[in-house]
C-alpha cells in the first residue's frame, strides 16, 4: 500500500518555528515529524510516499536527500504556487494514486494506532473510505450510526451541524488518516483548492464512509508548540 503524507500546510498554530521552517521538520525528541511517520509507517509494511509540498518546500526535498529517503520511494506533489487543501492536495497528487487503496495521513499527527489492523478493517468491509477515529477531546466531531457509517459533523463551537440520519449519533474526533479506494477521485472536484472532508459530507449521503475507532492508544496533533512537550513525553 502508498501513503501520502500532507505536509503542504503553513503551520500557523506552530508558530514561530513556522516562520523559518515547514510545520514537517518539527522535531519531537530529536527526530522531525516527518521522519517519525515514514518510520512508523514503514514498519507496517509501507514502502511507497507521496509527499505534498508548499511552505519551504527546498528544507523538505534537502532533509530527505540528507536522508536518502529513508530507504523507500517517495514521491514529491509539489504545490509551491498554492496550497491546495486535503482535497485539492488530493487531487493534483492523482497520478502516484490512483492505482490501488492507499493510506493519508496528515505529518503532524503522532500515534500508535495499529495500520495493519486498520487496513484489515477496511478490506473486510470496503467502503470507499475508511476514518481513524476516536474519543477524546474535540470542538469539531463526526457522527456516526452504531455500525460506524459516517451521518454527520458537528462542530461545538460554533454548533453549526451536518447530519443525515433519523439514529441516535456517537460522535468521534477525526484522527488525520484515512484509508482510500481510487475511485474515490471520479467522485472529487478534477481540480481546485477544496477541503476533502467537505466532500466527505456530500459523499456519505450515497457512499458508504466508516469509521475505525482506536480510543484507548496514543495521539497528539503536533500542531501547537505545547503539543510537542505533550508528545515529548508520549514519543521517544
Amino acid at each position: 500500500m502508498k501513503a501520502i503524507l500532507f505536509a503542504a500546510g503553513l503551520g500557523t498554530r506552530l508558530k514561530p518555528f513556522t516562520d523559518n521552517h515547514p510545520k514537517a521538520l518539527a522535531v519531537v525528541n530529536g527526530k522531525t515529524l516527518l521522519e517519525r511517520n515514514i518510520e512508523y509507517l514503514k514498519s507496517f509494511g509501507i514502502n511507497e510516499f507521496v509527499i505534498n509540498v508548499h511552505h519551504f518546500t527546498d528544507q523538505i526535498k534537502d532533509f530527505l536527500g540528507s536522508k536518502n529517503n529513508f530507504g523507500v520511494t517517495i514521491h514529491i506533489s509539489d504545490e509551491s504556487d498554492e496550497v491546495l487543501e486535503t482535497g485539492g492536495g488530493l487531487v493534483k497528487a492523482r497520478k502516484f494514486l490512483e492505482n490501488d487503496t492507499f493510506l493519508v495521513m496528515n505529518v503532524d499527527i503522532l500515534t500508535d494506532l495499529d495500520i495493519t489492523h486498520l487496513i484489515q478493517v477496511h478490506e473486510k468491509h470496503k467502503p470507499i473510505v475508511t476514518l481513524a477515529v476516536s474519543d477524546r477531546t474535540s470542538s469539531r466531531k463526526l457522527l456516526f450510526e452504531k455500525d460506524m457509517w459516517l451521518k454527520g459533523w458537528k462542530n461545538h463551537s460554533t454548533g453549526e451541524k451536518i447530519i443525515e440520519s433519523d439514529e441516535v449519533l456517537i460522535e468521534f474526533a477525526f484522527s488525520g488518516i484515512h484509508i482510500i479506494e481510487p475511485e474515490l477521485f471520479a467522485m472529487l472536484p478534477k481540480s481546485g483548492k477544496f477541503s476533502i472532508m467537505t466532500n466527505y459530507m456530500e459523499l456519505m449521503k450515497s457512499e458508504i464512509i466508516m469509521g475505525y475507532d482506536h480510543s484507548g492508544g496514543k495521539l497528539v496533533d503536533v500542531g501547537r508548540p505545547e503539543s510537542v512537550t505533550e508528545a515529548e513525553k508520549m514519543f521517544v
